[in-house]
């Protein structure tokens, strides 16, 4: 048992996340103590089966900086007393590439953004190099989308050049993989809930279409869930529903860079539901087989096998000029380094435009989090797996373009989207880096929008759905006051 004790709670959860990285594999429970007078206790304690292993006391005066003191000091005594590093040190956000394209944007070099990088957060040179790297091709993505903004105001087609993202989630899934922990349910338990699921939905799309009228598009992403769980005929609607509302030109572009869906089952694709997609304009679709091994497929709960994936791409191939992403995720259960050298290797005759490559993150609230089977990978394992990806990526002159990190991620590793070069996706580098208003449409969807002054982001307010598909229903109108309320403010 190891346990966190911390005075303030300014200090939780860096203290929390930093052990917890250190000890994957065991018990880790915080507490949060009430404040005492100054000097008379620690602000952070660590506790292991009941005796001391760190204690720290706040010491300088500006929070910021102490919190950054208390992981630096946290992460050097743990890595003596295990005799590990990990390879992103004390951090314990999910956006790294954030902190570097501020510095990047102050104006330090690419050596005084990797310096004060490795420094600071005690990262590994190679973490440092690959967020250097990934931020600087960030940036181009970011001034892109800033260009079509302006552009589309000059010629008139929006009132405003500052841009927005449009994500609406569909929570319904042919079953519920075991390593999920998203708003999700199996199709066939709720099937009467569909239409009035869109019903509900339409309100809130053209309510907020309503409300952010005047903004351009940059990108669309429907998610999940899996969209294509819908029938071809709810799929159109849907597809109608968007361009009419958030289409800004006539041509199939609609005015946005980018219209992705996620088509995440490849036994969900059919002809019917292609050609809606095609005639609608969606330029990017995403089939996720996550493994080419049949065996670990009906393992993490699904119904497809890799036949299905290989039919799915060659059908999508032929029946559009879709860009086509599939996702793969490293360290699933009871699959070795050298299952996922497999995969990759039958992926590379798919020949995917863009692979996204996730480090298995075990949440609470998957099957994989509740079982505890202690059959995933061991966290060399899982790096092994990551780094052979990123070579194999470059050997198909595919570039990483964009890294996000997640709570509970296998070997303290990362989630990497890779691309040919300036091809990447406009949608996942925009909701990393938190630089438009991202209109979340949904059960479950959370909303972002950015408050500026002077044209720099001083804060970000969240507007959250709520994730039960029936509460949303019967919600809805309170969903749309609430975006309403939050965006007017």
């Amino acid at each position: 048992m190891i346990e966190v004790i911390c005075r303030d709670p300014y200090y939780a959860y860096d203290a929390y996340h930093i052990t917890a990285a250190f000890y994957p594999e065991a018990v880790v429970e915080g507490q949060i103590r009430q404040r005492l007078e100054e000097g008379l206790d620690a602000t952070v304690r660590l506790m292991r089966d009941g005796e001391e292993i760190f204690v720290w006391s706040q010491v300088k005066s500006q929070r910021r900086e102490d919190k950054i003191c208390m992981g630096q000091s946290l992460y050097s005594q743990l890595s003596v007393v295990t005799g590990q590093t990990l390879p992103w040190g004390l951090l314990t956000g999910i956006r790294p590439t954030k902190i570097i394209r501020r510095m990047l944007e102050d104006g330090l070099t690419d050596g005084e953004c990797r310096r004060r990088f490795i420094s600071r957060y005690l990262v590994s040179d190679e973490k440092a190099d690959l967020a250097v790297s990934i931020a600087k091709r960030e940036m181009d993505y970011l001034r892109r989308a800033h260009i079509h903004g302006k552009q589309l105001a000059e010629r008139g087609v929006t009132a405003s050049g500052e841009g927005i993202c449009v994500y609406v989630h569909i929570p319904f899934c042919p079953s519920r993989c075991r390593y999920c922990s998203f708003a999700s349910v199996p199709a066939d338990r709720c099937a009467d809930q569909i239409e009035p699921y869109l019903d509900a939905l339409e309100q809130e799309i053209r309510a907020a279409g309503s409300l952010m009228a005047d903004r351009p598009v940059t990108a669309v992403y429907v998610g999940g869930g899996t969209p294509t769980t819908l029938s071809g005929g709810q799929l159109k609607r849907l597809c109608s529903l968007l361009t009419d509302v958030f289409g800004r030109e006539d041509d199939l572009s609609h005015g946005w860079l980018e219209w992705t869906v996620e088509a995440g089952r490849p036994d969900t694709i059919t002809e019917e539901k292609l050609h809606v997609m095609r005639e609608a304009g969606v330029t990017r679709i995403s089939i996720n087989p996550q493994t080419m091994h049949d065996e670990t497929l009906r393992r993490i709960g699904r119904g497809h096998t890799t036949e299905d994936i290989c039919r799915a791409v060659e059908q999508t191939r032929k029946s559009g000029d879709f860009t086509i992403n599939m996702d793969l995720i490293a360290g699933l259960e009871g699959e070795t380094p050298e299952d996922f050298e497999d995969t990759l290797a039958r992926l590379k005759d798919l020949k995917p435009d863009h692979v996204t490559v996730h480090a298995l993150a075990i949440k609470r609230a998957s099957a994989f989090g509740q079982e505890h089977t202690g059959l995933f990978a061991t966290a060399r394992e899982v790096n092994r797996m990551v780094d052979t990806a990123c070579r194999w990526a470059g050997a198909q002159g595919l570039e990483a373009y964009y890294m996000y990190r997640q709570k509970n991620i296998s070997g303290n590793a990362e989630n990497i989207g890779y691309a040919p070069p300036k091809e990447g996706s406009y949608y996942n580098i925009l909701i990393m880096e938190e630089v438009q208003d991202i209109l979340a449409l949904g059960a479950g969807a959370v909303s972002k929008f950015l408050k500026r002054k002077n044209g720099e982001v001083t804060a970000i307010r969240r507007v959250e759905n709520v994730k039960d598909v029936s509460l949303y229903i019967r919600q809805i109108k309170e969903m749309i006051k609430r975006k309403e309320r939050n965006y007017a403010d």
